[in-house]
């Protein structure tokens, strides 16, 4: 069993997650239960509630990409180090946060850009 065995297991459960997130977001964008109301003032409200779960719909979008990227560096042997610079990214930044993919140092750099 990989080191990692358990951290995939714990992304395949969050990409599972972070699909039924999205499919819920998708089915109240597209107003499958109830149509836009014909009320114009009622429909400025849904156009603004939907600009909201459009904003959610893509950053669940792009945390599923990060999540299925760490699931393919666990495949490749390459989980756990740095993207930038190589070194070892500290366990306890991977428990938090198990698709950084940045050491802290390479992270903060990248944020000040």
């Amino acid at each position: 069993m990989s080191e990692y065995e358990e951290v995939r297991e714990n992304l395949i459960e969050m990409l599972e997650e972070l699909d039924e997130r999205l499919s819920k977001i998708t089915e109240d964008v597209k107003h499958t239960d109830e149509p836009l109301s014909q009320d114009f003032g009622e429909q400025a409200v849904q156009t603004e509630n939907d600009e909201v779960l459009d904003y959610l719909g893509n950053t669940t979008r792009a945390e599923m990409v990060k999540v299925r990227h760490a699931i393919d560096r666990i495949d490749d042997g390459e989980y756990g180090f740095c993207e930038n610079c190589g070194a070892k990214i500290n366990k306890e930044r991977l428990k938090v946060l198990p698709f950084a993919n940045l050491c802290i140092q390479c992270a903060e750099k990248a944020e000040k850009r």
